[in-house]
């Protein structure tokens, strides 16, 4: 059985950017615990053949340099096949012949030598002790450096108490009930010496003028945990990064909220409670 997705390789149909893009998130494999999903997948189901978080990962790949000669191919190839996407690298990893590449507006994904195949989800190393999952650290290299870069007055952030022990990146819907359920833990979480960042990702069309008013209010906080609380929140409109968020979390595979990142770029899952939440990201 293969270990790749079924939709891995592109067909000779012309794709516009939209198909492209709408195939790579469908097709992504993360780890989620309970959360809501905005698309037909169930977002508490972990697809992963083996839990990257016991798996050992290699991350020698991750600082050698993009392949110019793949990144070349790969974005001819795709022009070729009518589809538009600007390709922003092309790293060696551990499988001979295989590139991770990241794409601008896309989930990362795996390619060829030769740029010819867009290939998803996980590629597990076995014959050595234990299975290695040599996607993991590049993926989490790739969210840990897109995070660091949102600027922390895009976000709406619930500080820990005391002593900062961890901090955590969550990709927030206020009309998403699991969001909620995070939400009402916040204290206990910070109580715990956790930082929570939120980013917005609505879920629907729907969502977007309250996230939008959330991120427009004077005072986010207090906006949030209103529109947690299923208020109406209101706001005069903004030049907010509520949009470029969405496209973020798109480019990270985001497919269901809430969506909780590590500093070092691993996705833990959705809802957790706070005790689970501080074991996961060794905050206990």
């Amino acid at each position: 059985m293969s270990l790749f997705h079924s939709n891995a390789t592109l067909t000779s149909k012309k794709l516009s950017r939209n198909h492209l893009s709408r195939a790579t998130a469908a097709a992504l494999l993360v780890v989620v615990a309970a959360g809501c999903s905005n698309n037909a997948a169930d977002a508490t189901s972990n697809t992963n053949v083996i839990n990257s978080a016991n798996a050992k990962t290699s991350t020698t790949s991750i600082s050698k340099d993009s392949n110019a000669d793949v990144v070349k191919s790969l974005q001819a190839n795709l022009k070729t096949s009518g589809i538009e996407e600007t390709i922003l690298s092309a790293v060696p990893t551990d499988m001979a012949d295989i590139y991770w590449v990241t794409a601008e507006g896309l989930p990362s994904f795996f390619t060829d030598k030769g740029g010819k195949h867009i290939i998803q989800g996980q590629i597990i190393a076995v014959g050595a002790e234990a299975p290695v999952d040599i996607s993991a650290a590049l993926v989490a290299s790739t969210a840990q450096a897109a995070l660091k870069a949102v600027d922390k007055k895009d976000m709406v952030i619930y500080p820990a108490k005391g002593v900062t022990k961890s901090v955590v990146y969550a990709f927030t819907d206020a009309d998403c009930g699991y969001c909620r359920k995070l939400h009402e833990d916040m204290a206990d979480i910070n109580a715990r010496g956790i930082e929570v960042r939120y980013l917005a990702w609505p879920r629907s069309e729907e969502s977007v003028p309250k996230m939008e008013a959330i991120w427009c209010s004077e005072d986010r906080n207090a906006a949030m945990d209103q529109g947690k609380a299923g208020a109406n929140v209101q706001a005069a409109s903004c030049n907010s990064p509520v949009q470029s968020q969405m496209a973020l979390g798109r480019s990270l595979g985001v497919n269901g909220t809430p969506a909780i990142f590590t500093e070092s770029g691993q996705q833990v899952g959705g809802y957790l409670p706070a005790a689970q939440l501080a074991q996961a990201i060794n905050a206990s």
